[in-house]
């Protein structure tokens, strides 16, 4: 092991998952045992899992500034993306449109895009794939210039899951709006870590996951605005009023509940301005030890407090996180983990190939120490200097 990289693991892989929370744990165990029954039994044993599903809507509701009944329980993000965009094209064809035209954009999570490329496969439907500046942003502008009177759903990401780059979502959400089109955002990596409020965004549809804020994984919510139109992906019984067939997994709905409970009041106690402090410390720290060799991804745009997305020149970033076997962190997104290639996201950006090469993400989380922050910027520190 490279000098500095120290015996004790540090995590800061937290875009990837979190942990789950002690305290949400001990939430979702009775539903795992004693309260074990049906929420859609009417008998006594359903009662408590019915309520207790119900409880959670209401916290998860409360997380994102949405009524209860707006939310809509499904087993992952990427479930909620396809849910949204292949429901409201799904629905628009029911309606009698003919032509239908999706927009989303290069930067956005794979669920997205591959919802987007099945719609242009089998429900003949034009997808256009905006680009984005030097730092990950979507341009207003070509929002406007891209929609079409068949436009139905533009679909663009909240905060970017490798640079923590945060879209101006409310703009791209009224200038939509303002042509009567539907908008969908993924904020898979913002809600919990920063305030996302439905209203203030003017969203139509949102997608949050629960291990992205200590929940397990296996549980995810889609936020669809009240009296919209939306196909169900998953047809069967009634539940999730109608939206999303299946039994509730009454346990995980539990903890998502306790999540968004947790994370709400973590908020309000400032727990993103730790993480910002916390992330920064950590930047500044590389910067003083490897002097004009660290460049930062999406700098000049709003990003998450706790998400770093940096190259270090002279060495790839598989190969300084190898030097680290202690430090848990990623090259890219958890989705394309154990490939050496750049990433899209930062080709898309236009980072050169041998800096996009190089990167590394590094993001924070409810249990980073400034402890943590020392070691990781000794250990990547050491791991250059050790030619």
């Amino acid at each position: 092991m490279p000098e500095g990289c120290g015996e004790q693991p540090v995590y800061l892989d937290y875009n990837a998952t979190t942990p789950v929370d002690p305290r949400v744990l001990d939430a979702l165990l009775p539903y795992l045992s004693t309260s074990f029954g049906n929420p859609s039994s009417t008998h006594a044993f359903g009662s408590e899992p019915r309520a207790a599903v119900a409880r959670a809507r209401a916290q998860v509701a409360g997380l994102i500034g949405a009524h209860p009944g707006e939310i809509v329980f499904t087993g992952s993000g990427s479930e909620a993306d396809a849910s949204a965009i292949r429901g409201i094209i799904t629905a628009a064809r029911r309606r009698g449109a003919r032509r239908l035209h999706v927009i989303t954009e290069a930067t956005e999570h794979p669920a997205v895009l591959a919802a987007c490329a099945y719609a242009e496969r089998h429900h003949d439907t034009e997808v256009t794939v905006l680009g984005v500046d030097h730092d990950g942003l979507v341009s207003p502008r070509q929002l406007a210039e891209a929609l079409r009177p068949e436009t139905v759903l533009v679909s663009i990401m909240h905060a970017n899951n490798e640079t923590g780059v945060l879209q101006p979502i409310g703009e791209l959400a009224r200038i939509s709006h303002e042509r009567g089109v539907l908008f969908h955002t993924d904020a898979a990596q913002s809600v919990g870590k920063i305030a996302v409020d439905v209203a203030e965004l003017g969203v139509d549809l949102l997608t949050l996951v629960g291990h992205k804020f200590y929940a397990p994984k296996g549980i995810a919510a889609l936020y669809v605005r009240e009296g919209l139109d939306l196909e169900p992906l998953i047809g069967g019984g009634g539940q999730e009023g109608g939206r999303r067939a299946g039994t509730e997994n009454v346990a995980f709905v539990v903890a998502l509940g306790a999540a968004a409970e947790l994370a709400k009041a973590e908020l309000a106690a400032g727990s993103a301005q730790r993480l910002q402090h916390l992330r920064d410390r950590l930047f500044d720290e590389l910067g003083r030890r490897l002097p004009g060799r660290v460049h930062l991804h999406g700098r000049g745009a709003p990003r998450l407090p706790q998400t770093l997305n940096l190259s270090i020149a002279g060495i790839a970033g598989h190969a300084l996180l190898d030097r680290c076997p202690g430090l848990a962190a990623s090259t890219g997104s958890a989705c394309h983990a154990g490939t050496t290639a750049p990433s899209p996201v930062l080709a898309a950006m236009g980072v050169p190939p041998d800096w996009a090469s190089g990167a590394v993400r590094l993001s924070l989380g409810r249990w980073s120490t400034e402890a943590d922050i020392a070691a990781a910027a000794h250990a990547l520190a050491s791991a250059v200097l050790i030619d």
